[in-house]
């Protein structure tokens, strides 16, 4: 399993949301940059990126200081956030950025992650963000009427192979991911599962690694100082 150490991008600054409420943004950290570095040199070798701007804009907001970061940091880079065309992805991709992530277009605009996984394959993940098991859009802001197993087999359907799943309860309040719903998606799914949200000690992590999970992206743990990332990173080798 890897580990994919989060920077959220809200204003220019690194940033924490609790449960996906912008209200609640927290300034966790004082350069992207400098975060970024302390990733790499713990061990990381992934790293998970939002343009929460661009999530609630539905467009890009802070793309210019993403790339730039995920350029100096020489780690693996994923990207979420206000992608929501062609022009968006193929920005980031032309970027060195390693995988794209299409999250509310999932639910608005299918097609374009039909077009997309088949112009890029595996350079394009899902994210499926869900509050009580329905799927939520447009920065967490949307409901819709989708249940989120019922969306993660319809873009498995259509060539995704990696999604990233969010309870969005459990997003930003060290409370532990949900693991009901991420063993449920393993069982129904044959992506590569990242579980975000809830992380907050090395006990969860090991969860996550008995469901087979793929990844696990870790944010305000890490800020927080719960995970030592070094340390969950040594660890996920050895089990």
């Amino acid at each position: 399993m890897i580990i994919l150490p989060a920077i959220d991008i809200k204003d220019g600054n690194c940033v924490r949301l609790q449960k996906g409420v912008y209200s609640t943004a927290q300034k966790v950290a004082d350069s992207p940059y400098e975060t970024a570095k302390g990733f790499a040199d713990a061990g990381a070798e992934w790293m998970h990126m939002v343009d929460l701007d661009g999530a609630k804009d539905a467009k890009l907001i802070n793309a210019d200081l993403i790339a730039d970061v995920a350029k100096t940091s020489g780690l693996k880079v994923e990207v979420g956030g206000g992608i929501r065309n062609m022009q968006a992805v193929e920005y980031y991709l032309s970027r060195g950025i390693d995988r794209v992530i299409l999250g509310s277009a999932a639910v608005k605009n299918p097609q374009l992650v039909i077009d997309a996984v088949k112009a890029y394959s595996d350079k394009i993940a899902v994210g499926i963000d869900a509050k009580d098991g329905m799927v939520q859009a447009e920065g967490w802001l949307d409901n819709s009427e989708i249940d989120y197993i019922d969306l993660a087999k319809r873009m498995e359907d259509v060539g995704v192979r990696t999604i990233i799943f969010t309870d969005i309860d459990c997003d930003g309040m060290l409370s532990g991911p949900n693991l009901k719903q991420l063993d449920d998606l393993t069982h129904e799914v044959g992506c590569n599962i990242i579980a975000s949200g809830g992380v907050a000690v090395l006990k969860d992590i090991i969860n996550l690694s008995d469901l087979d999970i793929y990844g696990a992206i870790c944010g305000k743990s890490i800020y927080s100082g719960t995970i030592d990332l070094k340390q969950a990173i040594e660890m996920t080798k050895k089990i």
